[in-house]
């Protein structure tokens, strides 16, 4: 008997299922590449995105300056031409600066905004709501909420992100907690919420266990190199969850690959021999050792072979 189809939510307006959280691809002395930037950006939206994220942290936006992640926005924007949607990282750990960049990201062209948890200085529970909040009050644009502790000290509770979800425009949550039960719990307690409130993956290593407790998709590190297989995986999972096994445990060691050195060294020298932009990374990272590269290449290589 066939595996009846499993419930697979939509995405909200303006958002897609694989979301490339994009590298900024630079010049040897540090300096943006925007011709990089375009090429790259056809690469992603060729090979299985359907959202681009810039200024996200694979983007490396805590040394972006100034206007460029506008200018970053702006060449992805023109590249992809209405092939896909751009979402832009506008959250810092200050409420506002982060209103003032995300009232600024509709008028740049993007579609819909990505706002962190504020870090370092941990605010409470209270202290996230009014960030959250002050943030989607500054645009009609879609907001995401980025849920990531392990970067932020700070994990947004699930009644946080209930008192959130009653919010029109605040859409759903990039939930890079690695924490499946918990994932279960935000979904069933924000279920119904005006608008609904989504969910992605925000960790590639647990892309197929979040979309069967209900994620629309994944904002993806690895979509640069797997970025086909994790389109296939979604696409497959509601009628054939066992395809969609195959492929997330496929990708897997990339997944793991990828971080082997701080992110996201290890994808921008694996970008750079494979002859796509991505550059140095600027301080205080420090560029991917060889091996770290070499590892990245190794796991993506058994995946290449089955295209």
């Amino acid at each position: 008997m066939p595996t009846p189809p499993l419930d697979h939510p939509s995405p909200p307006e303006g958002i897609g299922r694989v979301v490339t959280a994009m590298v900024t691809p630079f010049r040897s002395d540090g300096s943006l590449d925007l011709d990089g930037v375009a090429v790259l950006a056809e690469h992603l939206v060729t090979h299985g995105s359907d959202t681009l994220l810039v200024n996200g942290t694979t983007g490396e936006s805590p040394t972006l300056q100034g206007e460029e992640p506008l200018e970053v926005l702006r060449v992805v924007r023109d590249t992809v031409a209405g092939r896909a949607t751009v979402m832009l990282g506008t959250g810092s750990n200050d409420t506002a600066k982060t209103v003032t960049a995300t009232a600024k990201a509709e008028a740049a062209g993007a579609d819909a905004v990505l706002v962190v948890t504020p870090y370092y200085n941990r605010p409470d529970q209270r202290g996230l709501e009014a960030h959250f909040k002050a943030a989607a009050a500054a645009t009609d644009l879609p907001m995401v909420v980025y849920d990531i502790p392990s970067r932020s000290a700070r994990a947004v509770e699930v009644a946080t992100h209930v008192a959130l979800a009653e919010v029109e425009n605040i859409v759903g949550v990039k939930d890079a907690t690695a924490d499946c039960g918990r994932a279960g719990d935000l979904l069933l307690s924000t279920a119904g919420a005006p608008g609904g409130y989504a969910m992605w993956s925000g960790a590639d290593e647990v892309n197929l266990p979040l979309l069967s407790v209900g994620a629309v998709g994944v904002v993806s590190v690895a979509s640069h190199l797997v970025g086909p297989e994790i389109a296939a995986m979604i696409a497959a999972f509601p009628t054939d969850p066992a395809r969609a096994r195959t492929l997330h445990l496929d990708c897997l060691p990339v997944h793991r690959a990828l971080f082997g050195e701080p992110s996201p060294a290890p994808l921008k020298g694996a970008l750079a021999r494979l002859g796509l932009p991505a550059g140095p990374v600027r301080p205080p990272l420090a560029d991917a050792s060889p091996a770290a590269v070499d590892a990245v290449l190794a796991a993506l290589q058994p995946v290449q072979e089955q295209r």
